[in-house]
């Protein structure tokens, strides 16, 4: 009897054991600066109205123990109302860039990127800003998206699944950009925790409404985390369905390397929905039908993006998986107890 009295102890113990392991908290640095960058791409407007709108008025975007920087990052192409001036700046934030040498013709984005990196950065670094919000405008219809870089990182997976079950039952899609062979180098990369917010349909040089009411809700919700964050809420494990990207697809071209078909009716505007084998892709002016060849389903997004004709990008394959993030708490907690 003595003998199954202790066994009966020992597996409770083992339970209680299991149960403490399994809900074990990371505790992560809180976050005290924030910035949120408008006009990366000149033309890509309801970003740069609410960044002008903050910097004027930033009642709403501040929040207690934390400072949060309004910013303009291309003015230059803001005021041409043109994508960018010389090159796209959210593809310079790499090391060979932003080590260049500073010499008369550098091109105007280059040395743009290397002074926001002074000042938000320097890249990598212990004295980078601790939170980017890019925000952008895109011509495909792809609702309120939030875009992560780095499937690890379970303060911004936190993030994008407080910011989705805020917006619920609205459809807030997450797009990871992880990739070993496509290299973006983004301008918000300059942070510790880079947060990507593409919203549209929206024509390039044009500001609607309900797209900037999305983005302007999409950056609260997200400020609100990471207020709750700093003040010590927990937020425990959880996990979020991401699109991951996977290869960009162009468009059919000819000899001379002109575009020679164009998105199918059927697939113009079904961001986020899947594509299947024989699905019609790209149709040509003789009415030729191109079609999918695939093994599996894959989830088309940034479909005629009209910034990436110049970039040789009809679309981009995705597919679905899961990210989970470890139940997290700041650790500005330990420090105020010790």
């Amino acid at each position: 009897l003595l003998y199954h009295y202790f066994l009966f102890c020992f597996q409770q113990f083992l339970k209680l054991l299991k149960s403490m392991t399994s809900c074990s908290v990371v505790h992560k640095p809180p976050v005290r600066r924030v910035a949120i960058f408008g006009g990366t791409h000149g033309n890509e407007l309801s970003g740069i109205f609410l960044v002008k709108h903050w910097q004027e008025n930033g009642a709403e975007i501040q929040r207690t123990g934390m400072e949060v920087k309004p910013f303009l990052t291309n003015p230059r192409a803001v005021k041409k109302c043109t994508r960018y001036i010389d090159c796209d700046l959210n593809r310079v934030f790499d090391p060979d860039n932003l080590g260049r040498t500073v010499v008369e013709d550098i091109p105007y984005e280059v040395r743009r990127a290397q002074e926001i990196n002074h000042i938000f950065g320097p890249k990598g670094s212990d004295d980078a800003y601790d939170l980017i919000f890019d925000l952008h405008n895109t011509t495909s219809n792809m609702g309120g998206t939030l875009i992560l870089e780095n499937s690890r990182d379970d303060f911004t997976i936190q993030m994008f699944h407080y910011i989705k079950n805020a917006l619920a039952p609205e459809c807030c899609p997450v797009l990871l950009i992880e990739h070993p062979n496509l290299k973006y180098a983004t301008t918000r990369s300059v942070a510790k925790h880079p947060v990507g917010v593409e919203v549209g349909p929206q024509p390039q040089g044009v500001v609607r409404a309900d797209t900037l009411d999305k983005m302007r809700k999409i950056v609260k919700h997200g400020l609100d985390f990471v207020h709750l964050f700093n003040e010590g809420k927990e937020f425990p494990a959880c996990t979020i369905e991401v699109y991951k990207i996977m290869e960009k697809v162009d468009y059919p071209r000819n000899k001379n390397d002109e575009v020679i078909a164009i998105i199918h009716p059927k697939l113009q505007d079904q961001d986020w929905q899947p594509l299947n084998n024989g699905d019609p892709l790209f149709l040509t002016l003789d009415g030729e039908v191109i079609a999918y060849k695939g093994d599996g389903t894959v989830y088309p997004t940034f479909i005629n993006e009209a910034a990436y004709y110049e970039k040789k990008q009809a679309f981009v394959k995705t597919v679905k998986i899961e990210l989970t993030a470890e139940h997290i708490r700041s650790s500005v907690l330990d420090r105020n107890s010790s």
